[in-house]
């Protein structure tokens, strides 16, 4: 990893700046990338603006900053908003002290045009970086993991699955909006949706596909899970957001499901008491595993009286326990219409309860 310190100044810093909402904010002789195109929104408020310009005319140290090398040049990984507000003045976006830079005496100009900035540059593999970033990601507002792995594999293809899926009213979010979970402009979408391609291997994916021209295939893959979960369950609950449908679509895509049949099956889950995690039931249905649904269990004083009632006996094995030995068991499974009482529990040694359930 090739780390170097600069010392950089306000003067070069701003050279050539510009701030375009479809190609993003660059500095730096056009050399930095200071906020790709769809990255995160964050804006300083007035004040937090003004203090960044206090800290300079005073000639205090501003926060070191940290820029990533690229193939274009450089791309901010900490200090994007204390960059934005020392270009926002200097190009006359806003006053401090009612005073516009363009108002200052020259002398003052160029006090603030020769403030040095501290700024270590990084180069180095993609492993490398991503784990310095992720070290010096301690202050400030931190950026996400998906941010971090923004930076490592900018690219074209990076910008592109950014304008999908990494912006407020992106396409992403007007598609499917009701069915993730996070925001768009701190990279969940994105994050996730890589996730769901690519088996969990996110950053695997990111490598792969780095300097691919477009996103293209991300985004059709997108709009193929949402498609199918609308076709399968087209009744929506907002039990539905924040599901892993991509995963369940990766697995059951194929399989030739009813939705008549399912909205039934929904319908009866969502009314039994039984169920206490609702969310669950989409992954059941299309699982089978019980696990999903968090059925109701005994509570201790259902499992104190389960046990006085059978004097410590296990019925299965006949033995004779503690109750901390034993666990609580419904006599009629959940899936046979059993319920969550007394009259239907029993107390079971943990090896014959453990037996019963893998019968």
């Amino acid at each position: 990893m090739d780390i170097e310190l600069h010392n950089i100044s306000v003067k070069e810093l701003v050279q050539d700046y510009a701030d375009n909402q479809e190609d993003g904010v660059v500095g730096f002789s056009e050399k930095l990338n200071i906020r790709p195109p769809y990255q995160r929104e964050f804006v300083y408020s007035d004040k937090q603006r003004e203090a960044v310009i206090d800290t300079i005319t005073q000639g205090f140290p501003l926060n070191t900053m940290y820029w990533a090398v690229t193939p274009n040049g450089f791309e901010i990984i900490d200090g994007q908003q204390r960059t934005i507000s020392i270009c926002q003045y200097v190009d006359g976006v806003f006053s401090y002290k009612n005073r516009y830079f363009h108002n200052l005496q020259q002398d003052e100009k160029d006090a603030i045009l020769n403030y040095k900035l501290t700024v270590y540059q990084c180069q180095g593999t993609d492993s490398e970086k991503l784990d310095w970033f992720r070290t010096i990601n301690i202050a400030g507002e931190r950026l996400t993991e998906q941010e971090l792995r923004n930076a490592v594999y900018a690219g074209s293809w990076t910008s592109d699955a950014k304008r999908y899926f990494s912006k407020t009213q992106c396409a992403a979010w007007k598609l499917a909006e009701k069915y993730m979970a996070g925001s768009p402009i701190r990279q969940h979408y994105l994050e996730t949706v890589i996730f769901w391609i690519n088996n969990g291997d996110i950053e695997g994916y990111m490598a792969k596909h780095q300097h691919d021209k477009n996103a293209n295939s991300l985004w059709l893959y997108f709009q193929a899970v949402i498609s199918w979960v609308n076709a399968i369950f087209p009744k929506y609950r907002r039990e539905m957001n924040g599901i892993a449908w991509g995963e369940l679509y990766n697995v059951y895509k194929d399989k030739n499901l009813d939705p008549a049949t399912l909205e039934v099956e929904v319908t009866k889950l969502m009314v039994d008491d039984e169920v206490t995690r609702k969310k669950g039931i989409y992954e059941y249905l299309l699982t089978g595993n019980e696990k999903h649904l968090s059925i109701r269990t005994f509570t201790d004083s259902n499992k104190r009286t389960l046990y006085e009632r059978q004097k410590g006996n296990c019925p299965t094995c006949k033995n004779n326990f503690e109750i901390q030995q034993m666990e609580a068991d419904h006599i009629t499974p959940w899936s046979q219409g059993g319920k969550t009482e007394i009259g239907n529990g029993q107390m079971l040694c943990r090896e014959c309860n453990r037996r019963k359930s893998d019968t």
